[in-house]
């Protein structure tokens, strides 16, 4: 069975893509900072398996709570 390396690499980087979107959407829920959420886990998607446990772990985090805005007036 051949395995075209080109095809490989493009699923990778695909994945990598869809992965990190899925965990910007996360971060904004369940982290002070939603960037870092979405690049760390497109990082970690070129291994794959390393980009499903970084997604899991954000499944199970908590949501994080809004701090109530002051309205000055």
């Amino acid at each position: 069975m051949d395995f075209n390396a080109t095809l490989v690499g493009q699923l990778i980087i695909v994945f990598a893509l869809v992965m990190g979107c899925i965990c910007y959407y996360l971060g904004r829920r369940k982290t002070q900072s939603p960037i870092l959420a979405g690049v760390i886990g497109a990082g970690l998607s070129i291994v794959p398996i390393l980009g499903l446990v970084y997604l899991v772990v954000l499944v199970l985090k908590k949501d994080i709570e809004n701090a109530p805005t002051v309205v000055n007036g």
